[in-house]
């Protein structure tokens, strides 16, 4: 025994010898055959796939979730192949399985990492009970950019939130046992930096400098590794000039050398070919090398390796010990699955799909996903018993498919209650509801039904509009030039509007849309982005009170596409604007001289502000924030602060607050974000009550990377704040000094 095997657990000392034996069996082809995945979606997968697993040349299979089909195939594998190797099934359980969780960055208005993982462990459950034991997901790319069609996957734009909620995700998918029954692994994708694609066009160029590498995109991947995640996925993008799945640096340097990540890595879709389209290699047998040397152990659905890796092995340019290597990290969490000991799926030994506790987690995610982004003169909730007629007019009122998001390859429509059969349900015959859907689909500009939509409005004593984007514009290589409202919506909105009825607009989406079109059109805005299959029955306890709004964005929305980027963490920057200094385009004059004195960083034609800051959401009721305060005014590095607020509920009704912690480095060797997240609670609160909420807050948590590529604590002051939102405005600071 080798001391490194010696050094481990009694478990992983018996995985580490059983991989080792195994591989000193293995031909050069059946280890280059564990490296390779293929798509088994075609017919009946035995009979087109049988002689290649029968010679050991396929490691994994990707979309099929027929569990016959997938234990014959495991079967094959098993009993008719030399050495008997399992099969890791592949899936892309993304929110949900046939129950559909809201899309991911709806999951993240949640702010309940608890949730989120229950979320996991229901998908998990439901995908392990049709034969899948690896799932790709979660996708922790750091999001800033609502063009881009994959926001829709992420958790925001936030660093804390996002490794937060990733390694909730990541204790859902996996449990506390990967080969107890139900658990299935997990990948954490895309690294690295997919998020920051060039003008939100899915799968354009990145360009991040190492240090905002360290700071921004690498922190929740990092997070994944030591959350135990089994496995992690290569971006499509390049970045900084070489692609993710041939960059050595972060896969081989930061992944594996300076996180010491055991698990294996996976390609992307068929990206290791696609290196030759980026235009880093020559050819497929470059595109092997590239991938291998850089540290991609699987290939996704291409054959790069499978073709070229023999050649480039018996030539010397790719040593089999580094196969060798791959071999093993995909061998290890097979045997961590259990696979070798039970390869195939039993259906009745897992819980029912979309069962009562699936639809409740299900339910509780939307509800505490929608965001009240405005409220004006209590327009929300609506009090039935007062109401004899309410209008619901909207292409998304009533659609079962449109609710579940994107990535819902195996959710299942017919469990999806919409809004308004909820509302039927709900209200009965006690209050009419006039339904009109006014648009074919989101994107219509027919409006021959808008009339219909204003007669119903002008009968009805309140107006619901439920708006906003179909599931197919979002996702995927569905990014969106211009996020606002598709279609004819907004002269919808304006036709109702003048009928002069309360109008609260329900708006259902895969990303941050701009509403600045709207905003002033419309009494209250409930922001439900696309929330799965119990979305209906969430979005009406909210509407009618028998609930209250507590999501939370974790999104900025600007009021225009041309504000983007616009996050809450930005830099101050030389001239940062305020109100003193900006002017609009609308003031200046014709012949006005052109100066930079007194000027700042804004657009002429528009707020310097968002539309709706990260980490706001309204309640039914009013939290106030007083007295904020430190345990210290002075502490040390190595040492903690407790940063404390008085949260109090003004209303008359019991409800949950995010309440969010955000600090500011004010001096650094590297200029720091003007707020970061660094802190955040779900407190729930009766009427009228008062509680006092502290958060310890360690001088390793105000670490960053510097010039240097270390990460460093350094002296000086810090501001804090604590509030409902990253406007908080109750500060506080405290000062850092070199250990005493």
């Amino acid at each position: 025994m080798n001391a490194l095997v010696a050094g481990m657990p009694h478990k992983q000392q018996d995985i580490a010898q059983s991989v080792q034996a195994l591989l000193g069996q293995m031909t050069l082809v059946e280890k280059i055959g564990q490296m390779s995945q293929v798509e088994a979606s075609h017919g009946y997968a035995p009979e087109y796939l049988g002689d290649r697993l029968r010679a050991g040349l396929i490691g994994s299979v990707i979309n099929v979730v027929e569990v016959d089909v997938l234990n014959e195939l495991q079967r094959i594998a098993v009993d008719e192949s030399r050495l008997g190797i399992p099969l890791l099934i592949g899936r892309d359980v993304i929110h949900g399985f046939k129950t559909v969780l809201p899309i991911p960055l709806g999951q993240a208005a949640t702010w309940n990492p608890t949730l989120v993982e229950e979320g996991a462990r229901v998908a998990a459950l439901e995908a392990a009970k049709s034969g899948v034991n690896w799932t790709f997901a979660p996708m922790i790319d750091i999001s800033r950019d609502a063009r881009w069609g994959r926001i829709a996957e992420s958790y925001g734009e936030c660093v804390l939130l996002t490794s937060e909620l990733g390694a909730a995700t990541i204790r859902g998918f996996q449990g506390d046992d990967l080969a107890a029954n139900g658990s299935i692994a997990a990948c954490a994708k895309h690294f690295a930096g997919y998020g920051a694609v060039e003008s939100g066009r899915d799968y354009a160029t990145t360009n991040i400098a190492d240090t905002k590498l360290r700071n921004v995109y690498f922190r929740p991947f990092n997070a994944a590794v030591d959350a135990g995640v089994s496995t992690l996925m290569t971006s499509f993008s390049d970045l900084n000039g070489i692609p993710a799945t041939g960059n050595r640096y972060i896969l081989t340097d930061v992944l594996r050398g300076e996180w010491g990540f055991e698990g294996f890595v996976v390609s992307d879709w068929d990206s290791i070919r696609q290196l030759q389209i980026h235009g880093l290699t020559e050819n497929d047998r470059e595109s092997a090398y590239a991938a291998s040397t850089a540290g991609v152990d699987m290939e996704m659905a291409g054959d790069a390796y499978s073709n070229h890796l023999p050649g480039l092995v018996e030539e010397g340019r790719v040593s089999e010990e580094s196969i060798d290597d791959s071999v093993a990290s995909i061998l290890r969490i097979k045997f961590e699955l259990g696979l070798f000991d039970n390869p195939y799926t039993d259906p009745e030994s897992l819980p029912e799909f979309a069962n009562e506790r699936a639809l409740q987690v299900a339910k509780e995610a939307a509800l505490q996903s929608v965001v009240l982004l405005k409220n004006d003169h209590g327009a929300l909730p609506l009090a039935a018993d007062e109401l004899s007629s309410i209008a619901v007019i909207g292409p998304l009122a009533d659609a079962r498919y449109e609710q579940l998001g994107t990535w819902i390859f195996d959710g299942d429509e017919e469990l999806s209650v919409t809004p308004l059969q909820a509302m039927r349900t709900l209200l009965g015959d006690s209050v009419e509801l006039r339904y009109v859907r006014a648009m074919e689909n989101s994107r219509s500009r027919v409006n021959d039904q808008f009339d219909a939509a204003v007669n119903a409005a002008h009968e009805s004593d309140a107006v619901l509009l439920f708006l906003g984007e179909e599931s197919i514009l979002s996702g995927e290589a569905h990014s969106r030039a211009d996020i606002g409202l598709p279609g004819d919506q907004v002269e919808l909105v304006r036709r109702v509007r003048a009928i002069g009825k309360p109008v609260i607009a329900v708006i259902l989406a895969g990303r941050p849309l701009t509403l600045s079109d709207i905003v002033d059109e419309v009494d209250a805005i409930l922001y439900a982005w696309h929330p799965g299959t119990m979305g209906g029955p969430a979005i009406t306890d909210l509407v009618f009170g028998k609930a209250s709004p507590s999501g939370k964005l974790p999104a900025t929305f600007p009021r225009v596409v041309g504000q983007i980027p616009i996050y809450y963490s930005q830099k101050n920057g030389g001239k940062p604007p305020s109100k003193d200094t900006v002017v609009h385009i609308d003031d200046i004059d014709t012949f006005a001289p052109q100066t930079s004195l007194g000027m700042s960083a804004f657009h002429l034609d528009t707020c310097f502000t968002p539309l709706f800051p990260f980490g706001h959401g309204l309640s039914y009721t009013w939290f106030g924030y007083e007295n904020i305060r430190v345990s210290a005014n002075e502490i040390s590095i190595g040492e903690e602060v407790v940063v404390s607020v008085e949260l109090g509920n003004h209303g008359d009704i019991e409800a949950s607050e995010v309440v969010q912690l955000y600090t500011r480095d004010l001096v650094g060797s590297l200029t720091r974000p003007v707020k970061e997240l660094k802190g955040f609670q779900r407190v729930r609160l009766a009427p009228r009550e008062t509680r006092t909420i502290s958060f310890k807050l360690h001088t390793d948590e105000l670490a960053f990377f510097g010039r240097d590529g270390k990460r460093t604590v350094e002296p000086g002051m810090f501001h804090a704040w604590i509030g409902g939102s990253s406007d908080a405005e109750q500060r506080t600071e405290f000062r850092i000094t070199e250990h005493r």
